[in-house]
């Protein structure tokens, strides 16, 4: 059986928790890279898995710039995790989606600048395919357990990995536009490129959350989300998409436990295996 985990943003795991049997907290974990954030292992009519909150356990009290990436995912393989299943809310460029849309994303471009982004500092190990850049079996997965809910989504799109806190620029979004993004967010890198190292499987389901700064005409709004990218309707679209969140990651389980196609994750770093540097 695959041990699957879960990473999440700020609220999901209260979602989770009002729809599971069971959840067992476990204490951050001390690696080599410092503390992970709290660890649960989330018991429901179906199976379990672990889920892990990038923001901390309460609201939003980390930033994605702050996020101790290495630390957890290195927590999540330490429980034996081999497949990781993202829970992302990222900004559209591509004016093709909504508001609420779901994507399951197959490729990423790296836009952030200060994040330690290796477990292979310094080792002479790490030079490693990138694409697929998330994992094929997870994404068939994901696609599938949409489809099972009847639940609209793309089947692909670039997620371009900002450094933030702040928000992009008109100007910046409008390259990212050039270059080929459809989504911009702060989370999925490095999270995605340590997963490969560490030769997990790595898939992404995101849910939009507002129009990029720039693609969309609005007014500056004081003391509201994102100052007046989102109106009273896409708010809703929005809150709607979140609530399925339970229901798809329950589903994904399902499936995953049930049957999930082969892939190349788990072999990822065989060349250096082989020349006895892992």
């Amino acid at each position: 059986m695959a041990e699957i985990g879960v990473i999440g943003g700020s609220g999901a795991y209260d979602l989770l928790s009002r729809n599971v049997f069971r959840s067992e907290r476990i204490e951050p974990a001390n690696t080599p890279y410092g503390k992970s954030q709290a660890i649960y292992k989330i018991s429901f009519d179906g199976g379990y898995f672990y889920f892990l909150s990038r923001h901390g356990e309460k609201d939003y009290s980390i930033t994605a710039t702050e996020v101790n990436y290495r630390a957890n995912i290195f927590a999540l393989k330490k429980y034996g995790v081999d497949k990781i299943i993202s829970w992302s809310g990222p900004g559209a460029i591509n004016t093709d989606y909504s508001i609420g849309d779901m994507v399951v994303p197959d490729d990423v471009i790296d836009e952030t600048r200060v994040r330690e982004s290796t477990f292979f500092r310094g080792k002479g190990v790490g030079f490693i395919r990138q694409s697929p850049t998330f994992c094929p079996s997870l994404r068939f997965i994901l696609q599938r357990a949409l489809e099972n809910l009847s639940i609209f989504h793309h089947k692909k799109g670039v997620y371009v990995c900002t450094e933030g806190p702040r928000l992009e620029t008109a100007a910046e979004i409008n390259k990212y536009r050039i270059i080929g993004a459809d989504l911009v967010g702060m989370t999925l890198v490095p999270e995605v490129f340590l997963a490969r190292e560490m030769e997990m499987c790595y898939g992404s389901l995101c849910y939009i959350t507002n129009y990029a700064e720039g693609i969309r005409e609005r007014e500056f709004k004081e003391g509201v989300l994102f100052e007046g990218l989102l109106d009273e309707d896409e708010i809703h679209r929005v809150r709607k998409a979140v609530e399925n969140f339970p229901r798809i990651i329950f589903e994904t389980v399902r499936l995953i436990q049930e049957s999930c196609p082969e892939c190349h994750c788990s072999k990822i770093l065989d060349r250096y295996r082989k020349k006895g540097l892992l």
